[in-house]
């Protein structure tokens, strides 16, 4: 499974960077202006940083403005996946972009008909948001499951982009069942390192290295 780090945040994109786990970037407008910055500015940031996949979103909801838009946003870079809502026009936008060869993503999936109706499009990646369905007091995770085997069953090549991850287990169960990628906020990224066994283990190894003769 891929690693992509949810953020418009330079620095968090830095340190996932370092790890050299990370495979692409996901944005999206709320990110974005949690920065604080011009879109231009930040965009042409992450992408000198990042190689890999980077979704950057669409603003206007008419079909004619998300063609404008995903081709200018396209001819930024190789890296670029245009993003586009789950409506009428937007899958109308991603079909029209992926016989043009624009990389796509489709965003704000809940159903695994919706994800359907992505892969018959052509979407590179179909993105299902576990998290808010969660919140409203259904399983992400099913509707994840759902769509993994729908894909299977036709061989869809659209990659099952999971979104809206709030914890480690989220993490988990999308690899368990098979999801391409996994778009991770930073602070639920960095929390895959941890395991109080894990620290205790290394402390225990530094104390003992210690005592070792000659090592100080």
């Amino acid at each position: 499974m891929k690693f992509f780090v949810d953020t418009a945040d330079i620095d968090e994109i830095r340190k996932a960077l370092a790890w050299g786990i990370l495979d692409g970037v996901t944005t999206n407008p709320t990110l974005v202006a949690k920065t604080g910055r011009r879109f231009e500015d930040v965009r042409a940031e992450i992408l000198q940083l990042v190689a890999g996949p980077v979704s950057l979103e669409v603003t206007d909801m008419t079909l004619d403005g998300m063609l404008r838009q995903g081709r200018t946003l396209a001819q930024l870079g190789k890296q670029v996946v245009v993003k586009l809502p789950l409506t009428r026009e937007g899958i109308a936008a991603c079909k029209a972009l992926t016989d043009e060869g624009i990389k796509t993503n489709v965003t704000l999936c809940f159903t695994a008909n919706q994800a359907l109706l992505a892969a018959k499009a052509g979407a590179t990646y179909i993105s299902p948001f576990v998290g808010r369905l969660d919140d409203v007091s259904s399983d992400g995770m099913l509707v994840i499951a759902d769509i993994v085997q729908i894909y299977r069953n036709y061989g869809y090549q659209t990659n099952v982009l999971v979104a809206s991850v709030r914890h480690p287990v989220h993490v988990l169960q999308a690899a368990k069942l098979g999801a391409h990628v996994c778009t991770v906020p930073y602070k639920v990224l960095d929390q895959l390192f941890n395991h109080p066994l894990t620290d205790r283990g290394n402390e225990q190894f530094l104390k003992d290295w210690a005592k070792v003769p000659g090592q100080s």
